[in-house]
């Protein structure tokens, strides 16, 4: 009885597994990798730019997306081609560093984006394979479930903050 009261609070308000499936985020992360999900964090800090987040599907929330954080609360995002500039709250452009992408195509409806105070703009590693910000818009901050943290399946892959820069 203790142990169900020690580890139910954590299961279900602290970590909580999750299985990638589909190849949105390869080849960061491949379908079939099993991962621990803080969901603490997040409670405490805002996401940043480059976090790996699991979130609930904005227009189905049984359904549980992995994404990468590209754009933050009250910035400008544009997509030209195969590179991203944000405009920040200071107004100051960059061009996004995504040293994780193995092929930078850009495929999506979404050119350009204004986020609100409370959203995201996500995108997947594997960008011509993902369904994310650019298909169905900015990501509101209450979807977001919390950061990958621990890869612990396969073995040979075992991974403290997978997918971190």
């Amino acid at each position: 009885m203790i142990t169900v009261a020690i580890v139910l609070p954590i299961r279900f308000f602290v970590a909580q597994p999750f299985i990638v499936s589909g190849a949105s985020m390869d080849p960061t992360l491949s379908s079939g990798e099993y991962l621990v999900i803080d969901e603490i964090t997040y409670q405490l800090k805002s996401p940043q730019r480059q976090d790996v987040v699991v979130f609930k599907y904005p227009y189905d929330t049984s359904k549980y997306y992995i994404k990468r954080i590209v754009g933050l609360p009250d910035e400008t995002i544009e997509i030209a081609g195969s590179q991203i500039f944000i405009t920040d709250k200071s107004g100051n452009r960059f061009e996004l560093d995504e040293p994780y992408l193995t092929s930078n195509t850009q495929n999506g409806y979404i050119k350009s984006a204004t986020l609100g105070e409370d959203e995201y703009f996500v995108m997947g590693d594997n960008r011509g394979a993902s369904s994310d910000s650019r298909i169905w818009g900015p990501l509101r901050s209450k979807f977001i479930t919390g950061r990958a943290i621990l890869r612990l399946l396969p073995i040979q892959k075992l991974d403290f903050m997978p997918g971190n820069i």
